[in-house]
């Protein structure tokens, strides 16, 4: 028997997202996919589903589901405030834990703390797959729900699943506040040395125009080479490039990404670095550093294992807030004594 999750409201931004649709570029086909992928493994984890499964992406908060026709697991993965309101009134939840949502309950995700995004996994999630993915890609009308974004009304429909404790991740994931570490290239030799400095020299602002495609950014105009100009022959784009238009203020491209552009490419984001850029919210400011190659490599291999360390800490708890794997480490009784003892008679005597 299915029941359906209803979107009471969908906030400033909320779509069905997964890994992404690999392997299509070459017809002009963008991977999209979850902005931070190690949010996904993380709320679907807790939920109990595999990794890669859909999920629901949510943007800056004020996204309301509500559970029909039967109870719904779910799992928050990021800096959110949640509620659930039920007919008893509302009560605070938390994040980085799954919760079941009665028949009737609506949770809401409230204002973000840090960052803007919070991935929302729901065990049992069925969603039509286009091209290998669930994930949405809206300017195409392709994958998610009905291939566009999620609105009120929409009632995904959730496979049922059987009942097991709640899951929860004693430590949040959190990702270093240190500049953005990118590779130069591959037409950094578009701008000379001078246009360089000033590029990984500023604080760049956010701009209002950031979305799951890219993000534009504001500061001090970076000059290209006047004899290269600042356009090329289109060529490959991946998410983390980092175009600089003929106005010369940078923009960051994400999991929407366009697949080809014509604008010089001045370095590339590494991978590890991608979702806390995407996190950023207008307003906020981002610097640069540089790597090499190799040393981004080792980035996303650290990243990986610290999303594994972390996956493989989540807990099972028993009701609400009753931890069993601390339950069963902890010495539940202490002081006992035998009252028949000489040692006990002598003290009470």
């Amino acid at each position: 028997m299915s029941t359906r999750l209803t979107v009471v409201s969908a906030g400033a931004f909320a779509s069905v997202q997964d890994r992404g649709r690999v392997g299509f570029r070459r017809i002009g086909v963008p991977w999209s996919g979850a902005l931070d992928p190690n949010l996904l493994a993380i709320a679907n984890a807790l939920a109990g589903n595999p990794a890669g499964h859909p999920a629901i992406e949510c943007f800056d908060g004020g996204q309301q589901f509500q559970a029909e026709d039967g109870p719904v697991r779910v799992a928050v993965a990021g800096d959110a405030r949640l509620e659930i309101k039920g007919t008893d009134g509302p009560r605070t939840a938390a994040a980085w834990r799954s919760h079941v949502l009665e028949p009737g309950e609506t949770l809401r995700i409230g204002k973000m703390n840090t960052g803007r995004i919070a991935m929302l996994a729901v065990a049992g999630l069925s969603i039509p797959v286009a091209m290998n993915s669930a994930s949405t890609y809206v300017r195409a009308g392709l994958g998610g729900w009905h291939g566009r974004a999620l609105s009120t009304g929409d009632k995904l429909p959730v496979d049922a699943v059987g009942a097991v404790p709640a899951r929860s991740l004693p430590e949040p994931l959190q990702y270093q506040d240190a500049p953005i570490r990118l590779v130069l290239g591959p037409q950094h030799d578009h701008f000379d040395a001078t246009a360089r400095e000033a590029f990984l020299g500023q604080a760049y602002t956010v701009s209002a125009a950031a979305d799951r495609m890219g993000i534009r950014l504001d500061g001090a105009p970076i000059r290209h080479d006047p004899t290269r100009g600042h356009e090329i022959v289109s060529d490959a784009i991946v998410p983390g490039a980092i175009q600089v238009p003929g106005n010369g203020l940078p923009i960051v491209l994400l999991a929407d990404a366009q697949t080809a552009g014509g604008y010089p490419k001045i370095a590339t984001v590494i991978t590890a670095d991608l979702p806390r850029l995407a996190a950023k919210r207008p307003g906020e400011k981002v610097c640069f550093v540089t790597i090499d190659a190799a040393d981004g490599e080792l980035a996303a291999r650290a990243l990986a294992k610290t999303l594994a360390e972390a996956i493989a800490s989540i807990r099972l708890i028993a009701g609400e807030g009753v931890d069993l794997d601390a339950l069963y480490q902890s010495n539940l009784v202490g002081g006992v004594v035998d009252a028949l003892s000489p040692e006990y008679i002598t003290l009470h005597a």
